[in-house]
């Protein structure tokens, strides 16, 4: 079994308060980037927790409660699709993860980012694949992906109903690509993402 908590054992002997941190929705064309940062008590194992990508959706739901009832302090941060225009979606990425520790309540000695930078005067370690090697940055992962699922599901749905945003979360499903033809892309639309989007469709016959 993989030793999630390899890395905190590690970092843990220096720093007393380890904020893991993982983003969502980087690659949809609809909505926001979202972005949580957790610290987790020292020593605790979450029975379960693993990258959000392969965990159901009623395994993210209940593994998030948990998360949220034993983190010593969860933050979240977005970046909207304005945002992801004007600066690009791996600057706008790094800009929800910066937010994300900003709103944590307790200040973290030390992050552990996936794959990722950020802009602060903490120390950090960036891991590749983080979300599937350290708890932290797991947990970070299902609460980022549950915040920004509930947000597609209920107020971005409503407000744009035709497109279908609480099933596909925003991916480029080929209904998704079907009504932004039909209907043109919405605010709430990444612009920088619908260049190449019709392109390659007609590439492929």
């Amino acid at each position: 079994m993989n030793d999630l908590l390899f890395h905190e054992r590690e970092y843990w002997q220096q720093y007393r308060y380890i904020a893991g941190i993982d983003e969502v929705g980087r690659g949809c064309l609809f909505g926001d980037v979202v972005a949580a940062a957790v610290i987790l008590p020292h020593r605790l194992v979450l029975e379960g927790v693993n990258d959000s990508k392969k965990l159901s959706e009623k395994k993210r739901e209940k593994l998030y409660d948990i998360i949220m009832s034993k983190a010593l302090a969860v933050g979240i941060g977005h970046a909207d699709a304005e945002t992801i225009d004007r600066i690009n979606i791996k600057q706008a990425t790094r800009l929800a993860m910066k937010q994300a520790v900003q709103q944590l309540s307790l200040a973290p000695d030390f992050l552990l980012i996936d794959a990722e930078r950020i802009d602060v005067e903490i120390p950090q370690a960036s891991l590749i694949k983080g979300d599937a090697t350290s708890q932290s940055i797991a947990a970070a992962s299902i609460v980022a992906k549950v915040t920004r699922d509930r947000l597609c599901k209920g107020e971005w749905d409503a407000l744009y109903p035709e497109y279908g945003i609480g099933t596909h979360k925003g991916y480029a499903t080929k209904f998704h690509r079907e009504q932004i033809q039909a209907l043109g892309p919405t605010p709430m639309h990444r612009k920088s993402f619908m260049t190449n989007l019709f392109v390659e469709e007609q590439t492929l016959f």
